[in-house]
């Protein structure tokens, strides 16, 4: 351990909210379940493999293995919905705790390659003191919100799948904007230059897509993947977002593509050919515009606000000839 800097020990147990007191062979017979339930338990969580003697588990952990087991006894889920619950909240915590430890180094050092100081981790861990349990509710909050939004979508799927869709899957609009030339402007910025552009792209998006009424399914670096319930809601977001980038002198334009149809919603992701077909438009789309599949164009016929323009098929990778069109804007869109 690095002179000045605080035990390892201390700062882990300040974050577990509790002491480390118990092995593994402690935590699984408290928690009443066998060894091969704990196993695939931590592994969903994403928790590293302890040897059976170690030292490694809060009262916190064996409360979660009771608490998981209880939903198996009482018959709520089986062990393979069991699993797969703690794999989703295992996947987005990771992504999460990585985030807001990102977000503390930055405003302590100028550049995240760099090590913080002594006095800087010290800033860190009084925060953490003094405040973790003013952070802990917000996560619950968000995820109540998120679930409400979620239940409303799964709701409104049924009911497009009651009045007589005929795929079975929720006929949703899905889109995906993508920098263009990411590679050369990765090979041109610093590292920390070039995590600042990619933060505010994602930002900008997320914020864009959040307003119009969509979900921002997931990022990958220079691109995004969005969701919305109407094809109205997936062209405004669309379009929104090219404009917003396009203004952005020191950011890459994006090109947009959108498809609407049938698609698998699957541990937050989604899936099928809907999907496909949108990511493969965003190849056809010229820097800051959006391009469309037939679908999407035959729904938006006649929307005011909207032109769409019919343009050359082209050939797709996997999905053979289509028919792309191009989405404009007939009229400023409302402040």
């Amino acid at each position: 351990m690095a002179a000045g800097l605080p035990d390892p020990k201390e700062i882990e147990e300040l974050l577990l909210g509790g002491e480390l007191r118990y092995n593994r062979v402690d935590a699984v017979r408290l928690a009443g379940v066998s060894r091969e339930f704990a196993g695939r338990i931590w592994r969903a969580f994403g928790y590293p493999s302890m040897p059976d003697e170690t030292i490694a588990y809060t009262e916190g952990d064996v409360s979660a293995l009771d608490r998981l087991r209880r939903l198996v006894d009482d018959g709520i889920l089986d062990e393979e919905g069991v699993v797969r619950l703690v794999r989703a909240f295992g996947q987005t915590m990771t992504r999460l705790a990585e985030w807001q430890v990102n977000l503390l180094r930055s405003m302590l050092t100028h550049d995240l390659a760099e090590t913080p100081s002594a006095e800087a981790v010290d800033t860190v861990v009084d925060i953490a003191e003094k405040h973790i349990g003013e952070f802990e509710p917000l996560v619950v909050h968000a995820w109540r919100r998120q679930l409400a939004a979620a239940g409303t979508r799964a709701l409104a799927a049924a009911a497009t799948r009651d009045n007589g869709d005929p795929s079975g899957r929720p006929m949703t609009t899905v889109g995906f904007a993508d920098m263009v030339s990411f590679t050369q402007v990765s090979r041109e910025l610093e590292e920390i230059e070039l995590a600042r552009v990619v933060e505010w792209f994602e930002e900008t998006a997320a914020d864009i897509i959040a307003t119009c009424g969509g979900r921002l399914v997931k990022t990958l670096g220079d691109e995004v993947l969005f969701s919305a319930a109407t094809p109205e809601i997936g062209a405004e977001i669309a379009l929104t977002v090219a404009a917003a980038i396009q203004d952005e002198t020191e950011v890459p334009d994006v090109r947009v593509g959108v498809a609407y149809g049938p698609v698998l919603p699957l541990m937050g992701d989604m899936f099928g050919t809907t999907v496909n077909l949108a990511a493969r438009l965003t190849s056809l789309a010229r820097p800051g515009a959006v391009v469309i599949d037939g679908e999407l164009a035959a729904r938006l016929e006649g929307a005011p606000g909207y032109d769409v323009t019919r343009i050359v098929k082209r050939p797709v990778r996997g999905l053979g000839i289509i028919q792309p069109y191009v989405l404009r804007r007939t009229d400023p869109p409302a402040p």
